[in-house]
């Protein structure tokens, strides 16, 4: 189950759960809450490897796009060199192989920005999933605190009086 399922889960327990009478506060099923809390803590170390994964599949496709780059501009070097006969075709040659060194290296270059680029998106994009998951888990955490604590302090009220008769 994902994060996201189980803190949908949580704010339907709390929607769900009944009002204390005399409050605004409600009741929840604290082994059904702790159940949700623990499956949080087992599924965050998954999105972790797969935001790992999406990392190195990053860093594969730009040793790919490395390596094609250098396969690129071998061929490149190679047809220069095969072009060498004449003084004419030796000038060709170096242009050609020139532009075609250029081209190859504003692809790798290319290449390489797209990488870097996704490469932050997918930073960015996990950082804010993180973040906003963490940020809805300690939300729901403290109210469930909170209520915990009220419901507490209530029952404590109420008991106070029957001791003393």
């Amino acid at each position: 189950m994902k994060v996201e399922e189980i803190l949908d889960l949580m704010d339907e327990m709390l929607d769900k759960s009944s009002q204390v009478p005399f409050s605004n506060k409600k009741m929840i099923d604290c082994e059904q809450m702790r159940e949700y809390i623990d499956s949080i803590r087992l599924n965050m170390p998954g999105e972790i490897k797969r935001a790992k994964d999406m990392e190195k599949d990053q860093k594969r496709l730009l040793d790919e796009a490395n390596k094609e780059a250098e396969g690129i501009i071998r061929k490149a070097e190679e047809r220069a060199k095969a072009l060498v006969a004449e003084q004419e075709i030796l000038k060709q040659a170096a242009e050609i192989g020139k532009e075609q060194i250029k081209r190859a290296q504003e692809q790798a270059d290319e290449i390489v920005s797209q990488a870097v680029a996704k490469d932050n998106d997918i930073r960015n994009a996990l950082a804010a999933n993180l973040e906003r998951t963490l940020s809805e888990a300690e939300k729901v955490l403290s109210a469930s605190l909170a209520d915990v604590t009220s419901t507490k302090e209530a029952v404590l009220r109420i008991s106070k009086p029957a001791a003393k008769k």
